[in-house]
């Protein structure tokens, strides 16, 4: 691709490095900006900006927050004794969306990958760890993505809370097996989160 300009191109390859973003997406979407007045220009910049030196994590279950205790973890009238595992943010939103769940979560920030080089030390497994000693859980549902990374989490978490008077579910498999939570419909991940079964089930299952 030949660019008349070197700071179109290098544009078009920041832009280009953005997932699910190839060469021509990026150009399509530079020379956009580009029409647009400074304005619309200067508060997107802005809003990338903030979002990248203000944003905070939220101190207890690692959600993005604007700030220090995130407004689910804040509201009162949330369950705090059912927490649900998710790997990452967009999981929240896609459960959240779907009304049915009135607990907490916690978000680990990935899966168990060696492939990857992602081991539970890279995780928020022993913050998590840690709220279940507390005493205040009384349930754990997993709802990582039905792969083997996600049953590996799954398992390995499992053996971290032996001993403790906590009870572990899974969400049912209404989600295919290899799909990712956020591409699941409302209606499909509502149900899974309801009919969750007991996490040595599912082990049996297997």
């Amino acid at each position: 691709m030949d660019f008349s300009s070197k700071l179109l191109e290098n544009a078009v390859y920041e832009m280009s490095q953005l997932p699910g973003i190839g060469k021509r997406t990026a150009l399509r979407l530079v020379l956009h900006l580009l029409k647009q007045p400074n304005e619309q220009t200067e508060r997107l910049s802005k809003a990338l900006e903030m979002l990248r030196t203000t944003v905070k994590f939220c101190s207890s279950c690692h959600n993005i927050s604007d700030i220090e205790l995130c407004e689910i973890c804040a509201n009162p009238k949330r369950d705090e004794s059912i927490v649900c595992v998710v790997e990452d943010i967009r999981d929240v939103m896609a459960i959240e969306n779907t009304g049915q769940f009135k607990g907490l979560y916690h978000v680990l920030g990935g899966k168990i990958s060696p492939m990857e080089g992602v081991g539970p030390q890279d995780l928020t497994i022993r913050s998590l760890v840690s709220k279940a000693k507390e005493g205040k859980i009384k349930e754990l549902i997993f709802a990582l993505s039905s792969t083997m990374e996600g049953d590996t989490t799954n398992f390995y978490i499992y053996k971290q809370l032996e001993g403790l008077a906590i009870s572990t579910s899974t969400i049912a498999r209404g989600i295919a097996v290899g799909d990712e939570l956020e591409y699941a419909d409302e209606v499909t991940l509502g149900r899974s989160i309801l009919n969750r079964i007991p996490f040595e089930g599912s082990l049996k299952a297997n």
